[in-house]
């Protein structure tokens, strides 16, 4: 089956299943909330990798001043930079193992 094809039959069978004559494949699942951090806890995060705040803020995509400022405790992540924080802190080898830095 081509691409085309297999576009075309999803999207068919949605429409089916929306106009209530189609069966679909449901899955639930939960999402939970994007961990916290503290000022210390982010600094110890950089620091378990090694990392100046400009290597640890090239890695989550922020500015130094942006590090610098969760580090002290004047703003705190948001979004993404706390789920990658979580990440990061629950899976350590991850960056090596995606490429995102090399030893």
């Amino acid at each position: 089956m081509s691409v085309y094809e297999s576009i075309i039959k999803g999207l068919s069978e949605a429409v089916e299943y929306e106009k209530g004559s189609g069966k679909a494949r449901i899955t639930k699942c939960t999402v939970n909330p994007a961990p916290e951090f503290t000022a210390q806890e982010i600094k110890d995060i950089r620091l378990s990798f090694g990392m100046t705040q400009l290597t640890f803020a090239e890695v989550m995509g922020v500015s130094v001043k942006t590090v610098e400022a969760w580090e002290a405790g004047t703003n705190k992540p948001i979004g993404s930079a706390r789920r990658f924080l979580g990440v990061l802190k629950a899976e350590p080898e991850l960056l090596s193992r995606v490429n995102i830095i090399s030893a």
